[in-house]
C-alpha cells in the first residue's frame, strides 16, 4: 500500500503483518562494494527484540535476519538487498475475543473505515513488530554512515514523570540496563516505576532522545526537503510517537533570541567556526550545520492494557474492552533502536544527495 516506503537515493520498503508468516523489506539504492553480512544487522535487531527483560512483551522471537539478495561475497553488489525475519510466536488466539471490538488507542477503527476490513491479529501492518525491518534496514544505513564518520544513538530520558539527571550522561551505560538510560541513577526509579504500572495493568509514555555525530556542515535542502522535516517525518511515523522535537523544540517558543541563537567563534586551531551552544539541533535554515544533531520523540502510553475501557463493537453498539495477551507496559524503551534506524536512513539518504552534487565543478 502507499506509504510502505521512505528515502530517495537510499530507500527502504517493508513488507508484513504482525501475525502473518514473515516481515521484510527491500533496501535500494546502497552503494556497491560496501561490506555487509547478517551478523551487522543483528545487534541493532537483538537491541530491538521483545522479551529481552521483564519490562517489555514477552512474545518470543528471534528475529533473525536473512539477506536474501544484493550481497556477493561478502559485499554489496549495488542492486536491491532484500531481507527477511520470520514470524516464531505470534499467538492469534489471544486476539480472537476482541475481533469485533475498537480497541481505545488503537487503529482497529481508522484502518476499518479506510480500507473496509482489518487484521485484529494485533494489529496487522499497524503493529509496531512491522519496526524491525525498520531496524534491519536502518543497520545498513548506519554501517554506510560509519564509513564518513557518522555515529547516530539513542536514548530514553524520560519514563513518565521520572527523568534523567543529563549530568550524569554516560552512552556507556545505555548498554548496560534495560531501559536504554544514559544515567545510571535513573535506572531503580524507572524499574519502580514499570513495576508499579504493571501491577495495575496500566501503562506509561517515555520520551527518546537520539543524537547523530560527525554529519558534517552542508546536507540538507532549504526548502521542502528540509533535513529537519523529513527527520521530523520520519520519527513522527513511528508506532505510538505523538511528538518530535528538533534542538530545543517547543522551548523556543518561550526563548527570547539572545538566549536561543547558537553564537559563533573562531576557532583557534584554524579549522571550522565553532558554536557556543546547540539549541537549533546541528541543523540552520534545513541544512546540516556541522553540530551534533539532536532530536527527541514523545511516545504514547501502550494501547493494550488490562484496565476495562468503554469502546463500542461493529455494530455500534457500547461494550467495555479488556485487552489481554503480550504488551509493552512502555513501549517507548523499545522505540530507541526504532529511532536510531530512521534517523540513519534519513541522514544515510541525505549523504547520498549530497554526495551527488559535489562531482561538478563549472570554470
Amino acid at each position: 500500500m502507499p506509504g510502505d516506503s521512505i528515502g530517495h537515493l537510499f530507500r527502504l520498503t517493508t513488507f508484513g503483518e504482525s501475525h502473518g508468516p514473515a516481515l521484510g523489506a527491500v533496501v535500494e539504492g546502497c552503494p556497491a562494494g560496501m561490506p555487509l553480512s547478517e551478523a551487522d544487522l543483528q545487534p541493532d535487531l537483538d537491541r530491538r527484540r521483545p522479551g529481552q527483560s521483564r519490562y517489555t512483551t514477552q512474545r518470543r522471537e528471534e528475529d533473525r535476519v536473512r539477506i536474501l539478495s544484493g550481497v556477493f561475497e561478502g559485499r554489496t553488489t549495488g542492486t536491491a538487498i532484500g531481507l527477511l525475519i520470520e514470524n516464531g510466536d505470534p499467538r492469534s488466539k489471544d486476539y480472537a475475543a476482541i475481533q469485533d471490538l475498537f480497541r481505545p488507542g488503537h487503529a482497529d477503527y481508522t484502518y476499518l473505515k479506510k480500507y473496509g476490513l482489518r487484521d485484529y491479529r494485533g494489529g496487522g501492518r499497524s503493529s509496531a513488530r512491522e519496526t524491525a525491518m525498520r531496524v534491519a534496514g536502518g543497520a545498513i544505513a548506519r554501517k554506510l554512515l560509519a564509513s564518513v564518520g557518522v555515529r547516530v544513538r539513542g536514548a530514553v530520558i524520560a519514563i513518565g514523570e521520572e527523568g534523567i539527571d543529563r549530568a550524569a550522561w554516560d552512552w556507556d551505560e545505555t548498554e548496560r540496563n534495560p531501559f536504554f538510560s544514559p544515567d545510571a541513577g535513573a535506572v531503580p526509579r524507572f524499574a519502580a516505576l514499570l513495576e508499579e504500572v504493571m501491577r495495575a495493568g496500566d501503562s506509561v509514555g517515555a520520551l527518546v532522545e537520539v543524537a547523530a555525530e560527525g554529519v558534517p556542515a552542508g546536507w540538507g535542502e532549504p526548502v521542502f526537503d528540509r533535513l529537519d522535516a523529513a527527520l521530523a517525518h520520519a520519527l513522527m511515523g513511528i508506532n505510538a510517537v505523538k511528538g518530535v522535537e528538533i534542538g530545543d523544540g517547543l522551548a523556543a517558543a518561550r526563548a527570547w533570541g539572545s538566549q536561543f541563537a547558537d553564537e559563533m567563534a573562531p576557532n583557534p586551531t584554524g579549522g571550522e567556526p565553532l558554536f557556543l551552544a546547540n539549541h537549533a539541533g546541528g541543523i540552520l535554515g534545513g541544512i546540516s550545520s556541522g553540530q551534533t544533531i539532536l532530536a527527541r520523540l514523545a511516545v504514547k502510553p501502550t494501547s493494550s492494557i488490562r484496565i476495562p475501557r468503554r469502546t463500542v463493537n461493529l455494530q455500534g453498539e457500547a461494550r467495555e474492552i479488556v485487552t489481554h495477551g503480550r504488551h509493552d507496559p512502555c513501549v517507548g524503551i523499545r522505540a530507541v533502536p526504532v529511532a536510531e534506524a530512521m534517523m540513519a536512513l534519513v541522514l544515510g539518504d541525505f549523504f547520498l544527495q549530497h554526495r551527488a552534487r559535489q562531482g561538478f565543478a563549472f570554470d
